[in-house]
């Protein structure tokens, strides 16, 4: 019997949504969950954080009339228990079989996918130059994205295809908070002009919303650098070179070539007071530089990127933040839930950005985790060499990011 087969429970069973879940985690609240996909998906993404104590019980071990003693055995019988699957039917029906049996138990509405769906935009309270700057987040992978807004003009850094609807309807948002919901059309009859969709590089782990946002009237800005990997589209698009300068109102935002996680990695400086480094360097860690050229390839990207971190970034002023396009389990949030840091204090936490050359190549190299699922392939369609419908799209970039290095190497003792 697949998952798709499962019978309906014969008792009622709560749903709660993917962001009543969020929320109870974020307030510490402790939840058990119990993920009831293969143990092969479960080791390679699910829901974690200090409050949740999570368990893996695939969910054919429920089928049978009465369920293995030792099965039960494993699921505490005292606490809530929230029941997750990968779309919301298997985790239905477990819940359906403990709730039978007395348990206090609900499950993960649409499951991980719709766990893939949470998108939220967090104000940077600590960037200090002109306009309003947001960063959004993607818990289920890790995605960063960054908004910047000043007088009636806005421009988006690494925009996710699947939620490129969102960035036009904040756009009318920072023009009118007091508005309760929003659309394409709220944006248009405010006056609002989202200038830019910007890319700091060829993505490997999510699907690029530049081109969508192109499609709607938004000039796409992509490294100019990275058309020597066979960008099919580049006439259609702004190319960013180095020192490049991209107005948004009074806001300056310049490109800074920073080469090693890919040949065509490009940083851009908000009005000089946050750096957005894409996933040249996270808050927790540095890019892994295997994803262009392979593992042949890799120590000389590597090198490129140790010459970028000191030359490039290690020379702005400490105080300039950093913020990612990506962020891990290991990283902690500024005061602001942002996971943004000043460069000053990446220097005195990070033992990579410190150490001499050959040093952090070895380091770099020596513990790289699994390559992004599907890295090929999303790499294809960012080039624009291969197309994909939004469904097919949403589903490759399932699963977590892997593309900083080795975490736990990387931060001083």
């Amino acid at each position: 019997m697949s998952e798709m087969d499962l019978p309906t429970p014969n008792v009622e069973v709560e749903a709660v949504t993917p962001a009543e879940l969020k929320n109870r985690i974020d307030a510490g609240a402790e939840r058990t969950i119990l993920d009831v996909r293969m143990e092969s998906e479960y080791e390679t993404w699910r829901i974690d954080g200090e409050s949740v104590d999570s368990i893996n019980v695939p969910y054919f071990e429920f089928l049978e009339d009465d369920i293995d003693a030792h099965v039960l055995q494993k699921i505490p019988d005292d606490r809530e228990i929230t029941v997750l699957c990968a779309k919301g039917g298997a985790s239905e029906y477990v819940a359906g079989r403990l709730a039978e049996r007395g348990y206090d138990v609900d499950h993960l509405e649409e499951g991980m996918n719709g766990w893939a769906r949470i998108y939220e935009a967090v104000e940077v309270e600590g960037y200090d130059g002109l306009g309003t700057l947001l960063q959004y987040q993607r818990p289920s992978s890790g995605c960063l994205g960054y908004l910047v807004f000043h007088d009636g003009e806005a421009a988006v850094i690494d925009p996710l295809r699947a939620f490129t609807d969102r960035y036009l309807e904040d756009t009318a948002q920072l023009r009118s908070s007091s508005l309760a919901s929003h659309t394409r059309q709220d944006a248009a009859e405010l006056g609002v002009d989202l200038k830019y969709a910007i890319d700091t590089h060829i993505h490997a782990d999510h699907i690029s919303g530049v081109r969508t946002l192109v499609e709607e009237g938004v000039e796409g800005v992509i490294p100019e650098a990275s058309v020597d990997r066979g960008v099919t589209d580049a006439d259609e698009m702004t190319l960013a070179a180095d020192g490049d300068e991209f107005q948004v109102g009074d806001v300056t935002v310049e490109a800074i070539s920073t080469p090693g996680h890919t040949s065509g990695m490009t940083s851009y400086l908000i009005d000089g007071a946050l750096l957005a480094t894409g996933d040249g360097l996270f808050v927790e860690s540095v890019a892994r530089p295997d994803l262009e050229e392979g593992d042949d390839g890799a120590p000389e990207a590597a090198r490129q990127l140790y010459e970028s971190l000191q030359e490039r970034v290690r020379s702005l002023p400490d105080d300039v933040l950093v913020g990612g396009s990506h962020f891990s389990d290991a990283a902690e949030p500024a005061e602001d839930g942002s996971y943004t840091a000043p460069i000053g204090r990446l220097e005195e936490t990070m033992a990579a950005l410190t150490m001499d050359e050959d040093a952090f190549v070895e380091l770099i190299l020596s513990e790289m985790p699994p390559r992004p699922a599907n890295y090929e392939e999303i790499i294809r369609i960012n080039l624009g060499q291969q197309e994909t419908d939004d469904e097919a799209a949403f589903e490759l970039e399932l699963g977590p990011n892997n593309c900083a290095a080795s975490r736990d190497s990387l931060a001083d003792d």
